[in-house]
Parts: C-alpha cells; structure tokens; sequence
C-alpha cells in the first residue's frame, strides 16, 4: 500500500498541496488528475524522492521499486532492443556476473534468479513491447539516435515498461504516442501486475486502463473507485450534497445570527444570547463547492459553404521526393459537411496526407479538385514553434485584422478561449494549452470550410477537450481530425479513413472495432514473432512457456479437479437414470424412488456448477497463456 499522510509541497512559493492525505491498496491502477498547473507532476517528484516536501509523510513497502519515464530519451549509438534490455538492471548485472563467477554455488544462484526474473524471456518482452510502441523488428536494431526525440520517447517509455517497477509512475504517457500506440498502452497498463499511477486527460485511458481516480483538487487529494466517468457522477453528486449542506448551514447560522443581533443588548436575554454565540461557533461553517470556469472555444462559421464535393481525389498520388511517393492510387471525395477522422499508425502518412489535402504538398500524380474559393484552415502540434515568443495573443491576432479597434480584436482572442489576464502575457509565457487555443484560433481565423487539426489535444486538459469537443460539434464545416485521443473522435466525427499500406481509404466499423483489431493484431504479433523465433530462440521459446506453466500449475490443477469431478457426476447421473427408469421401483420401494430423484436433481445442480466454473477457469487459463 501507497500511504500519503498530511503532505504539503510549494513550488516556487506557490502552495500546491496542502495536507493532503490518501491510501492506495497495493495493484492499483489510479488516474491522478485536475487541472493542469495543479501539483500532479509535482507530486509524483516527491514520491520519487527528487523533491522534498514542506510536510507530511508518504510511505512505501520496503525496497519497492518505482519506474517512470526518463526526462531525457535515449540518443546513443545503441540499439533500441540493447536500450531496453538494459532497462532490467539486475538482470544486466547477473548476466555479467555469470560471466565470470567460478564459485558453483554462486553460479547456482545466479541463475536460479535469473530464472526467477524471467530472464531467459527477456528479449521477447523487450520486443513485444517496442512493438507495440510502433517499432518493427528492424527499427528496434536501429541506434536511437536516427530517430527524432518523440520517437526516442518511445523507447524510453519501453524500457521503464520492461524493468516492470512495483510503482510504475506515468506523466502524460500518450501525449508522444499515436492512436495505436495509445490504444496498446491502454491494454498493457490494465494488465500491468503491479501498482501504476497515470497522470493523464485522455478520458478513454482514464475510462479503459485504471480501476480508481486520485482527484487533485482545492490542495487536497480524493480517492474515488472505478473509472472516469464513474468518477465524475461521483463528484457531482458529491457536490450537490455539499451544496446542499451549506445551503442547510447558511441557514442555520443565519437564524441564530439573528437572534444573536437583536437580543444580545437585553438583560433579560443576554444568557440565550450567549449560549446561541457559543453555539454558532460549534456549528462551524460548510465549505462552497467551486466551480472552475473553463473558457469556451469558439470557431468562426463560414459565410458560405461551396456545393459537395469540396475536394475530390482520382488516383491521387503525393510525397516529398519525386518518383517516390508515399501515398498512392488515392480515390476519395470530401462533402462540406463531413467529419473525418483519419486512422494509422505514425509514418504511414497521415500528416502528409493533411498537408496534401490543405494544399501543402502537390500531386505527383492523379487529380485534385477543389471548390472555388475553398479556405481551409490547418492546425498542426509542431506548429505551436511559429508563434512569435515576445508577442502577446493581442498583438497575434493584431497582424491579422490591422484596422479593427482593440475591443474588436480582444473580442476575437476572446473567441479562442483566453481569459482576459492571459490576452497581454507574451506567448512564451503562456501555457501548453493555451498556446494551442490560441493557435487553433489563428487556424481557424479565416473562418474556413474545411478545419484540419492534427493532434489538437496535446496540451489541453479535460476540460479543455472537452469544449473542442463542443466547438467541434458547433462549427458548421467540414473537418478532418488526426488524434490519439479515442473520446474526442467518438465525440466529433462520423467517417473513418484508414492510412495504410501506402494509401487512404474508408475503415468500415467504428472505434470499438478499430481498438479490438489493434490490440488483437498486437498480442498475435507477439505469438507469432515468439513461436516462429523472431527475438528469442527455440530455447528461450521453451522455458517462457515452462515458466508460464509453472505459474498456472495452481490454475491447471483446478481445471483437472472439476473435469475429474464433472466425469464422477455425469456416471453417477448415469446410473441414476439407469435405475429411475425400472417401473418397479416405483412399485416395490416410492420412498427410494423419491430419493434417487432427489439425489438426480442434486447431482444435475452439481454438475451445472461444475461445468460453469470450469469454462470461467479455462477462459482465464487460455487468456494467461495467450497473454
């Protein structure tokens, strides 16, 4: 169990935490969220001990050991399965001793641990998990530095995943990932064995992958079990019950106020006076429930909408290098009001394929047609380096409309979602979040027919999604959306178009169908790589399996107990009906009849749960040995 008693931290002068208290029961998967700017990173440096608190205590079981993703991803020569591997540091350290230990009784030891540790199936996990993370076979023997750093963050998530930590302490995993890597993530943090704590605002990780939410909120810390959805019901009708109690306390207060007021200069009612005083003081007050405003997002509508197809595509080719084109024979049609989500995993195209439909990027070969007088707006993560440092939103959006008057031009910044204080901070200053408000809103100045965002949510909290999600659902014009974030496709689009295999085309299912078919093709990925040899040899093949059986003998044993006592029910069933079916029984002796009947009906009831419980515990065994 994680206890954290009475803590209180400050950054920079800033209270952030104040006696906070919270218990966490030893393989909880927890959601740690609230508003960014609210302590969660900090929180988690002062469980890793980098940062040391004002007060309190937080306690954890002996030698645990706690894992989280590297600050810096790794940029050496080395390759990414080594980077990885390397990540389990005793069993690097146990391998190296083995290779030079001559006491046999040492070297017993050595590799009974190294057993113990699943060392033997190291390299396969090592794989499977940077396959998951979006690394084939061959990119996982590339060094880490030809990849770029978000890449590079990958592995490095890979290798705090393989050392498989007690407390496994995550900040903001997805915000480097793609759809499929996030929806991977989703599959291993729900099945990871030990403790995880995630800070994130991806709503579906928070809904799929935890069992329980730590809500960072007013300094104080609440646990409250289930997912995120569970959650907030929680806290509204937590809040409601508050509101509630002070409007109940207001009340009482008010009353005995009162006739404090008028009677606490009688003689005659000085005593009551008091005594009410007293009372007023025991009372105490009820806290207000507050209510954080969340600045609304606001897209501008388009005078005019241009008749369908907007944009028609016919054998559309397009790349950076001529003759090499990346995407091919693309046959696609956008409808003014169509809602595009687009599906694949990075560097199969989809950021080309945004850059190519915006007008960025020419055809080289095919056809595009556009409607006349088309405006498009285009809003990309890497773009948020194009906002000059030393101006301020106000004078952004300044450069934009040179003549308009002041209050014209804060109206627009307004329209993006910045709150007054924030529209004269230079954009250095301004937070992750905000800076994507405020660049989705020069995107969208314009007022385009067509919005192109790729990966908007980066930086934004819950909340903060949420209202794209409903300035989403308010604008009127097309819009082609490239995410990670599972909720906000759900919420805001209805076509899916698939980019892979060197092309685009329409995904026939939804999002549930897309999920299965990750995660699926991801876990048979692994079989398949295991059974055939792909990072781990026939040997190592054997003893991962032996492992596992030896893990799920307890389980195996059961599965044999029911069958051995499903067979003994159906014979004895059997043989009842053998006997129930001779007349004379009936006729010489009704009282035995009657009780072999009884005894057919309590071996039927037997038998059913006999059978229902073998089919839960053989599900369960083929899922771990599948796993």
């Amino acid at each position: 169990m994680i206890t954290i008693s009475g803590l209180t931290a400050r950054v920079a002068g800033r209270l952030l935490i104040d006696n906070a208290s919270v218990s966490l029961p030893s393989g909880t998967k927890a959601g740690l969220v609230g508003r960014n700017g609210t302590g969660k990173s900090t929180l988690f440096r002062i469980i890793t001990g980098d940062l040391a608190p004002e007060a309190g205590t937080i306690s954890l079981p002996k030698n645990a050991r706690i894992g989280q993703v590297a600050q810096e991803a790794p940029g050496t020569d080395e390759a990414l399965i080594e980077i990885v591997l390397a990540a389990d540091k005793e069993r690097a350290s146990l391998l190296k001793e083995a290779e030079t230990a001559s006491d046999p009784h040492r070297i017993a030891e050595i590799q009974t641990r190294l057993t113990d540790i699943g060392a033997h199936s190291a390299e396969s996990r090592a794989a499977s998990i940077l396959a998951g993370l979006g690394f084939d076979h061959e990119a996982q023997q590339r060094p880490a530095k030809s990849f770029s750093g978000g890449w590079r963050m990958r592995v490095a998530l890979a290798a705090v995943l393989f050392s498989e930590p007690d407390l496994l302490l995550l900040d903001e995993p997805t915000n480097y990932l793609d759809l499929e890597g996030t929806l991977w993530l989703e599959d291993y943090v729900k099945r990871y064995p030990h403790t995880v704590i995630v800070i994130s605002h991806d709503r579906d990780l928070l809904n799929t992958a935890v069992n329980s939410i730590v809500h960072l909120d007013q300094q104080k810390l609440t646990f409250y079990r289930g997912s995120y959805d569970q959650f907030e019901r929680q806290k509204a009708e937590a809040d409601e019950l508050q509101m509630k109690a002070k409007a109940k306390n207001d009340a009482a207060r008010k009353h005995l106020q009162s006739f404090i007021d008028r009677f606490r200069a009688k003689a005659t009612k000085a005593r009551q006076a008091q005594s009410r005083i007293k009372a007023l003081e025991r009372m105490g007050t009820v806290a207000a429930v507050i209510e954080t405003h969340v600045q609304p997002i606001t897209f501008p509508e388009p005078e005019k909408q241009p008749a369908s197809p907007i944009i028609a595509i016919e054998g559309g080719a397009v790349g950076y290098v001529p003759g090499k084109p990346i995407l091919r024979q693309i046959n696609l049609r956008i409808d003014n009001d169509d809602r595009i989500a687009l599906l694949g995993s990075n560097g199969n195209g989809k950021s080309t394929f945004a850059k190519f439909i915006s007008g960025r990027l020419e055809a080289e070969s095919g056809a595009i047609r556009k409607a006349p007088n088309l405006k498009i707006g285009f809003f990309a993560q890497h773009q948020l380096d194009d906002l000059i440092p030393d101006q301020s939103p106000v004078e952004h959006v300044r450069r934009l409309m040179p003549e308009a008057p002041e209050a014209k031009v804060r109206a627009r910044v307004a329209q993006m979602g910045l709150a007054t204080e924030k529209m004269s901070t230079a954009a250095k200053d301004l937070s992750g979040g905000e800076k994507a408000r405020l660049l989705m809103g020069l995107a969208a100045f314009d007022a385009p027919n067509l919005l192109i965002l790729d990966e908007p949510t980066n930086h934004l909290d819950i909340d903060s999604r949420r209202a794209l999600i409903e300035a989403l659902n308010d604008y009127e014009g097309a819009v082609i959306l490239i995410s990670h974030d599972r909720h906000l496709i759900e919420a805001t689009v209805d076509r899916l178009w698939l980019v892979n295999d060197g092309t685009v085309k329409s995904f026939d299912g939804d999002m549930e169908d897309y999920r299965s078919l990750i995660v699926q093709s991801a876990r048979k990925d692994d079989r398949d790589k295991t059974a055939n040899g792909g990072e781990a040899n026939k040997a190592e093949l054997r003893k991962a399996n032996a492992d596992r059986r030896a893990q799920l003998a307890p389980l195996k044993k059961k599965i044999n107990e029911i069958e051995s006592l499903t067979a003994k029910l159906q014979k004895q069933i059997q043989l009842l009906d053998t006997e129930l079916a001779d007349p004379m029984l009936y006729e010489k002796s009704p009282a035995k009849a009657a009780e072999k009947a009884k005894l057919r009906s309590m071996a039927v009831d037997k038998l059913n749960d006999a059978e229902e419980q073998w089919l839960e515990l053989s599900a369960e065994y083929e899922e771990a040995m599948a796993g």
